[in-house]
């Protein structure tokens, strides 16, 4: 008999959840339309290009590989057992240490806004989006 009440738990749930998709669904062409009479009026621009372009865009891939190089040099280094190559690493992270702070945060601030968070949000919330 828990198996049934089980199951019927389980149908009312999954009842639930088709139904508030459902529901979003509906919410999100309601508000496309909305969206979309407010453009014709001229009160918004037009952004579906520019959500368009982003996806077709690659630089946040070569951000993510620019930001990534660092360690996979640091892990090629260590795991090589080379001490020339460990010297290197080490100065180069001597030299990246002693860069000025405007340019340390102009960096955060670009890869930021490349991956969608204001710069302001960074700073005033400790990082927290």
């Amino acid at each position: 008999m828990a198996w049934f009440s089980l199951a019927k738990i389980a149908m009312q749930a999954g009842a639930k959840i088709y139904s508030n998709r459902q529901k979003t669904k509906m919410a999100m062409s309601d508000a496309q339309l909305m969206h979309a009479e407010r453009m014709a009026r001229g009160e918004e621009a037009y952004q579906g290009k520019l959500l368009e372009a982003r996806q077709s865009d690659w630089k946040d891939e070569f951000v993510l590989i620019i930001l990534s190089a660092p360690i996979i040099v640091l892990a090629w280094a260590v795991l090589s057992d080379d001490p020339a190559a460990m010297e290197k690493v080490k100065l180069f992270f001597e030299y990246f240490s002693t860069l000025p702070s405007w340019f340390t945060n102009l960096w955060i601030l670009v890869v930021a806004s490349i991956f969608g968070i204001k710069g302001t949000q960074i700073f005033r919330n400790g990082g927290k989006k």
